[in-house]
């Protein structure tokens, strides 16, 4: 018995070895001849800035969905796009694909990948990130991480993936294989929770090769990909001023004095009621005149005249007149004035 024989033998309970190498049937019109007894119908609102597009392209979504025998309708007053089986739908599946087209549309997913997602080996997957991290701050950073420098990581995604992936707003909207949808959902989902997307496209890779060499088919493949560590830096801000730490006691710090206590030591405990208002009067007086005479010298401060120095420049003239004449030599200038007398008369 060959192989094709066997696997065709195999009933359902059958285990599996490889789930994603299995081919599923194609369903046929011939498997339901009586078509659909009931009318199904999905709806699903589209923003404001899509609707110039949709009504662009709404001729080709009625021409293809007409293929399938669907109607479509698009309700440009509520924005509304709504898709229903006719008479003529023999299959049941597809209006679940209509409603998912029709989803991709309105999440700005272009009409001609839209489409692909009524084959049956492809499915859509609207990936919601919007509550996964609290910060609008860090969402927007690791969402442009997800997109890369000039969408390169999301191109390498796409490729490794075979999905076209669009990054719009709070969610992340997939298209392509079932296989490659599980693997963008664990990238997207592990960018968020702060793990770079590049660590995850080093292991597709690195498994695209290894699954080229039939020797390690029933290999553990784990010491072959990245790891990733998990590096928990805090960044608390640290006070400006630090109170330095006391030095522990094991005995508790002395009850600090009541009201009583301190009156009880300066003696006012003892004091009658006269007395003690005696003494209020005074300190009161005596903080008066204090504040008094603190007022008065703010006043009178700009009264006070500046101390000046001493103008020394006449002083000045006279030391330099004596310190020029001390510097002059008396006995030599007089030498000097004889010889010049001699030099006339003769």
């Amino acid at each position: 018995m060959s192989d094709s024989e066997a696997e065709e033998t195999k009933t359902g309970t059958d285990p599996v070895d490889n789930a994603w190498a299995l081919k599923i049937p194609a369903f046929k019109q011939e498997d339901n001849p009586h078509g659909m007894v009931e009318e199904s119908s999905f709806a699903t609102l589209f923003p404001k800035y899509r609707e110039r597009y949709l009504k662009e392209v709404w001729p080709l979504v009625e021409q293809c969905l007409e293929e399938h025998h669907l109607k479509a309708e698009l309700d440009l007053m509520e924005g509304s796009m709504v898709v229903k089986t006719s008479r003529k739908t023999w299959d049941p599946y597809i209006i679940i694909k209509a409603r998912d087209m029709i989803k991709l549309m309105a999440r700005s997913v272009p009409f001609e990948q839209a489409k692909r997602v009524l084959q049956d080996d492809i499915g859509c997957d609207i990936i919601k990130i919007g509550n996964l991290v609290h910060k609008k701050e860090k969402f927007v950073k690791r969402r442009q991480r997800l997109i890369g420098p000039n969408g390169a990581t999301l191109k390498s995604i796409e490729l490794l993936t075979d999905c076209y992936v669009l990054v719009q707003g709070n969610t992340v909207s997939a298209l392509g294989p079932y296989k490659g949808l599980q693997q963008v959902r664990d990238i997207v989902l592990e960018t968020m929770n702060n793990v770079h997307p590049i660590y995850n496209i080093k292991a597709l890779m690195i498994k695209r090769e290894l699954m080229k060499d039939p020797r390690l088919a029933n290999e553990d493949w784990s010491r072959f990909l990245p790891k990733f560590k998990n590096k928990n830096i805090s960044k608390r801000k640290q006070p400006k001023v630090k109170k330095p730490k006391k030095e522990y006691t094991p005995f508790p710090p002395s009850q600090p004095e009541s009201k009583v206590d301190k009156q009880l030591a300066s003696g006012e405990y003892f004091l009658n009621k006269e007395q003690k208002q005696a003494k209020r009067n005074q300190e009161r007086t005596e903080k008066q005149k204090e504040a008094a005479k603190r007022q008065d010298e703010r006043r009178n401060k700009d009264f006070v005249p500046p101390t000046e120095k001493a103008t020394s420049s006449s002083s000045n003239r006279k030391k330099e007149e004596e310190s020029s004449i001390s510097k002059v030599d008396v006995k030599a200038l007089k030498a000097k004035l004889i010889k010049a007398n001699k030099k006339a008369k003769s």
